[in-house]
């Protein structure tokens, strides 16, 4: 079975990768949002110049077989950190990942687990782990069925109501 990296659960991955993201802003220091600050854009016809490993690994995936959804619960109106998360997603999209948005006040009803995760083929959790400022501070891995049902059931809830990447208008 694979490890805890993600790289080798995602090349593992035979039907499904899904991923629940629930903070409002992730490591302020991340250069691309720094330079996203200052007026940078990226643009969507220069496709070398925002190509990344990880969009290779998401096509790769995808060209496999495995679908990849990812929803992003956030507040409305959102963080500067969303906003710009929101304005770069088509890359994600464009790799073929499938992305919803669920303003958080649309899912007061819907219980989700405390951290981001992926899920793989229904069997394997990764749970993303952050400190309070947004940084990374590592991963655990789950493979206990309760939680996994308990995820899978929360990411679908959270993916029904959502809305795809090309619909949702930034508030």
């Amino acid at each position: 079975m694979a490890g805890t990296k993600f790289a080798d659960l995602l090349g593992t991955c035979q039907r499904y990768a899904v991923h629940l993201e629930i903070r409002d802003g992730y490591m302020q220091d991340d250069p691309a949002y720094l330079e996203w600050q200052k007026g940078h854009r990226l643009d969507p016809t220069d496709r070398e110049s925002w190509w990344r490993p990880w969009l290779a690994n998401v096509e790769n995936a995808v060209a496999r077989g495995v679908v990849m959804r990812r929803a992003r619960i956030i507040s409305e109106p959102i963080s500067d950190y969303i906003r710009w998360e929101h304005s770069e997603t088509f890359t994600n999209v464009r790799a073929g990942e499938q992305i919803r948005w669920l303003p958080r006040h649309e899912a007061l009803d819907v219980s989700v687990p405390l951290n981001d995760f992926w899920l793989f083929d229904d069997t394997i959790l990764l749970f993303n782990l952050f400190g309070g400022n947004g940084g990374w501070v590592g991963q655990q891995r789950c493979d206990d069925p309760g939680i996994v049902k308990t995820c899978r059931e929360a990411f679908e809830a959270v993916w029904e109501r959502a809305t795809p990447h090309e619909e949702y208008n930034p508030v």
